[in-house]
């Protein structure tokens, strides 16, 4: 179905499809012609030939029969009509076509009260040629057939080969580096004018680009200075000694929010630019390390409920990934984790090569499972919860991006399973809960 669907494929078989039929209508209109026009011209010359025998017979009684080689005539009377060859014996007056285990013929009879006429003409010759004209003719369709499929392969190859070009082209245009021109390449044609306006369109479309990262890049960079100086403000406030329990838990707390906003906006930075890292942060990060500063971020949010938030580090884990976008996809997964779980437990395991985040609240309805990363989509679960339902739609967008894979599943026993695999290739037993 592929090979159909392809333009070329396309005008390919209707060459093919055109010749053929062309062909076959032109070799039964000649098989009807010849036919018609055969049978006709005997038809006539031997109803001719009867009746001027006739007329020349009753002008002259001792006329003889007449006698080719192919033309037989028989003149006898009602009562004697023995001599006549049983094939044509019975037929009535005019034309016929009869056929014998010897020959085919056609058969001129006349049958008066005093005498009968038969005048037989034997055409077996002719129906072996046109035996021949049909075997030569199913020959010529065939022919015309294949020439038609070479012509429409050669023709088709020609007329897309300028769009085929334009598709190569379009393939090997460099996504992070300005959009080539690419109408100098071809004709004043119609393709020509689809390469003008691929152009003009790739130009607008990195213009805009252009525009969104230098916006994006320069928020960036005039959040990070309020951030630095709100955690550098809350540094200083937390290092004075009579500070009350109650407004160091404060101080904490906005501490805590400057290092997540921070995290946010450099992971944000970093899907603007749909680029790994390539700077100084290459080093391997703990990802035990950034998860235990997620769990003590999120514990404040479970308050006075019946919710116990744990960590279990069962094998030190090691990702080549800035720490921040670590901090935004666990920190996503947790906060989310805590938030629709009202009473039970929340628990993250950092594992072989994954983390998983395991809660005891109401789950995902199976039919929402492949919507979660959709951009503000929210579930009949989280209904008259706060939210925008951006959260899973970055953390999807950061995982492909580092090549991770984020799954969804609810738990046999109730509650949601996330699962974050930063080695997806990674083989490892089937993990309980």
């Amino acid at each position: 179905m592929k090979f159909r669907r392809r333009l070329r494929s396309r005008l390919i078989l209707s060459f093919l499809v055109f010749g053929t039929l062309l062909s076959v209508l032109f070799a039964g209109a000649a098989l009807f012609l010849q036919n018609w026009l055969e049978d006709a011209l005997i038809a006539n010359t031997l109803a001719d030939e009867v009746d001027q025998y006739i007329s020349d017979l009753r002008r002259d009684p001792t006329l003889v029969e007449p006698f080719y080689t192919r033309l037989q005539g028989y003149v006898t009377r009602p009562d004697r009509a023995d001599i006549v060859p049983e094939p044509f014996r019975a037929l009535p007056s005019g034309v016929h076509d009869v056929r014998t285990n010897e020959a085919h013929y056609k058969a001129a009879v006349r049958k008066d009260e005093d005498f009968w006429v038969f005048l037989t003409y034997d055409v077996s010759e002719n129906r072996e040629l046109l035996r021949r004209l049909v075997w030569a003719l199913i020959a010529v369709v065939i022919f015309f057939s294949l020439l038609s499929l070479a012509l429409g392969i050669w023709s088709s190859g020609r007329v897309l080969a300028p769009v085929t070009e334009l598709a190569r082209r379009l393939e090997s245009l460099d996504e992070h580096a300005p959009p080539a021109s690419l109408k100098q390449h071809f004709p004043d044609d119609e393709v020509g004018q689809l390469a003008a306006a691929l152009d003009a369109y790739a130009a607008r479309l990195h213009e805009l680009v252009e525009r969104d990262q230098a916006f994006n890049a320069d928020v960036s960079h005039e959040l990070r200075t309020p951030l630095a100086v709100i955690s550098g403000a809350t540094e200083l406030m937390l290092a004075q000694p009579d500070l009350s329990d109650r407004n160091r838990e404060r101080l904490l707390r906005i501490a805590r929010a400057a290092r997540q906003s921070t995290d946010i906006t450099t992971a944000l930075l970093h899907l603007v630019r749909a680029v790994r890292d390539r700077g100084g942060d290459l080093s391997g990060q703990d990802v035990g390390k950034v998860a235990r500063q997620v769990v003590a971020n999120y514990r404040p949010l479970v308050g006075e409920r019946p919710l116990k938030l744990t960590l279990n580090v069962h094998q030190k884990l090691s990702v080549i990934a800035p720490e921040a976008v670590i901090a935004v996809v666990l920190g996503n997964l947790v906060g989310n984790a805590v938030r629709y779980t009202t009473e039970g437990e929340v628990r993250v395991e950092v594992e072989r090569g994954q983390v998983r985040i395991l809660d005891t609240g109401p789950g995902i309805a199976e039919e929402e499972l492949p919507h979660v990363f959709d951009r503000h989509f929210r579930g009949r679960q989280t209904a008259g919860s706060k939210g925008s339902g951006l959260g899973l739609s970055i953390v999807k967008r950061l995982c492909d991006l580092y090549g991770w894979r984020l799954r969804f599943r609810n738990r046999s026993g109730g509650g949601l399973a996330v699962t974050v695999e930063f080695f997806p290739d990674l083989e490892r037993s089937a993990p309980a809960g």
